[in-house]
């Protein structure tokens, strides 16, 4: 995959708790993934702003090592891939397909997500060393799973890789429960950044987009979910969802702080105020959709 300059590693990896050096091995492996979905969240709060972030990794890099914040697919898969490229491991980008849960069928290999791999890494669940790697999807992977046929499950999400269809040696990745997206379709050719521009620019910028129309921030650990969309946070687990709606704005800033671990310093005052003023309004149509009013 092609390299860039990039500095502030050390910045990110304290952000991941982890030492500055981190030997290339699948358990460390393990350990920055874990890390990575737990404290960067999966977050879309400057699409609301109209001023969504390019999905350059290096740009994506220093956003997440030195301003605290978060993105969604290409920004957090983008530069856990500079990462991990920088630390030793073999890694790579693919086009992905993601079908939601109200479609029949999948959409295809449309680049609407990134996916990433890691190879060399051999271990007693993958005797080749490939490795799915996915920290930009909020109800998917907790740490990697190995890129063969087969089932694994990962707290209340289990997931199932197979083949797929839509291009030679194409992997399919259905998630069982279905929660949040139903299955993706996975590219085995390796990508660059310029394959996602042109969808990156409708789920950022179309009004007709989920991610413009909502807030949504994620975080996953190691039994579930927190999930923040609009003013309505929920808590996913094996047990059922708790649900609590979120309609102060203080609260609100305070549950990305404390949960999220977003404090948002970057946003001035006046960014705030319209940030919560354009957040609440989405949620007030989202609560008239979901009620008929």
């Amino acid at each position: 995959m092609p390299t860039s300059r990039i500095s502030h590693v050390n910045a990110y990896l304290d952000r991941l708790g982890m030492p500055e050096k981190v030997p290339p091995t699948y358990g460390n492996l393990r350990l920055l993934h874990r890390a990575h979905v737990e404290r960067i969240p999966y977050e879309t709060l400057d699409f609301q702003l109209g001023r969504a972030p390019g999905i350059v990794p290096v740009e994506a890099f220093e956003r997440i090592a030195r301003q605290g914040r978060g993105g969604y697919c290409f920004h957090l898969n983008g530069a856990f891939s500079l990462l991990l490229a920088e630390l030793g491991y073999e890694v790579a980008m693919h086009r992905v397909g993601v079908q939601k849960v109200d479609e029949d069928t999948p959409p295809g290999i449309n680049a609407n997500h990134m996916a990433l791999t890691v190879s060399g890494l051999p271990a007693p669940d993958s005797p080749d060393g490939k490795w799915l790697v996915d920290v930009g999807l909020g109800f998917a992977l907790h740490e990697p799973v190995p890129l063969r046929k087969g089932w694994t499950r990962q707290g209340p999400f289990g997931y199932e890789l197979g083949p797929s269809g839509f291009e030679p040696d194409a992997w399919r990745l259905d998630h069982r429960p279905v929660r949040g997206f139903a299955g993706a379709d996975i590219s085995a050719r390796p990508a660059g950044i310029e394959d996602f521009a042109g969808q990156h620019a409708f789920l950022s910028t179309d009004p007709h987009s989920d991610f413009v129309r909502l807030a949504r921030v994620q975080r996953r650990d190691a039994h579930g979910t927190d999930l923040l969309l609009g003013c309505v946070l929920t808590r996913i687990t094996e047990n059922g969802d708790e649900r609590h709606e979120v309609t102060d704005r203080d609260e609100w800033f305070g549950v990305l702080r404390g949960l999220f671990g977003l404090a948002l310093d970057d946003l001035g005052e006046a960014d705030r105020t319209r940030l919560w003023t354009v957040v609440r309004s989405g949620h007030e149509a989202w609560r008239r959709t979901a009620t008929g009013e």
